[in-house]
């Protein structure tokens, strides 16, 4: 049995989406579904989705499915607070842990096959943080060892994942994710993805999404 969990932070307003994108629909499913029956199908355990601004619409939507719920009502300080109670709740009732996965639920092409490649390069490399590469960049979805984990919960609350990877870049190892630069953050970004219903690795992405994660380096 798998003994890493994995954590998929839900808990955000989608300010500048005017809707919850949790729940925007690709390829006939929520982005939630997506993103939660892939990490069923994974090799992990034990997961949890964090919830926060929209818990009540979100919860039903994905209430058929064997996971962990925890809400974060500190949600509107920042991501750091969701990395804390997720990693909070699952070493709450996981304790013999060894890794944990984190996914957010606004990258389109998140995949069994991705989160899977993540725990294979970490069995194999024996690295402290396997991250996905995608535009120059290392970010999530991430794996990070449980010698992380007490750094994950004393993020400040306006900081990401990203910056602990950085903090550890030579005990880090990358696995190819091009279309993990597709992530959704306004409208537009979802009129694109459904102008292109497939973007393969390779395929130039619109410069608009690229210009946006260059900023956000």
């Amino acid at each position: 049995m798998s003994s890493i969990g994995l954590v998929i932070l839900a808990a955000g307003a989608s300010i500048r989406m005017g809707t919850p994108k949790q729940l925007l629909l690709y390829q006939g499913k929520s982005l939630i579904c997506r993103t939660v029956e892939a990490a069923i199908a994974s090799s992990c355990n034990s997961i949890v989705v964090v919830l926060g601004a929209y818990a009540e619409q979100i919860k039903p939507e994905i209430a058929q499915y064997d996971i962990q719920f925890t809400d974060n009502n500190q949600w509107s300080a920042g991501m750091g607070t969701s990395i804390q109670a997720g990693i909070q709740a699952l070493s709450q009732t996981h304790r013999e842990l060894e890794a944990a996965i984190f996914l957010v639920c606004d990258q389109p092409f998140i995949s069994t096959e991705i989160i899977d490649q993540l725990i294979a390069t970490y069995h194999v490399n024996h690295k402290s943080i396997v991250a996905s590469e995608y535009a120059g960049t290392l970010g999530v979805p991430a794996l990070f060892n449980y010698n992380i984990f007490s750094e994950l919960v004393s993020l400040q609350s306006t900081t990401g994942a990203k910056q602990i990877i950085y903090n550890h870049i030579s005990d880090v190892i990358g696995i190819p994710f091009p279309q993990g630069l597709v992530d959704l953050d306004t409208p537009e970004d979802y009129q694109q993805l459904l102008n292109n219903p497939v973007i393969l690795p390779g395929v130039k992405v619109a410069k608009t999404l690229l210009a946006k994660h260059c900023l956000t380096l």
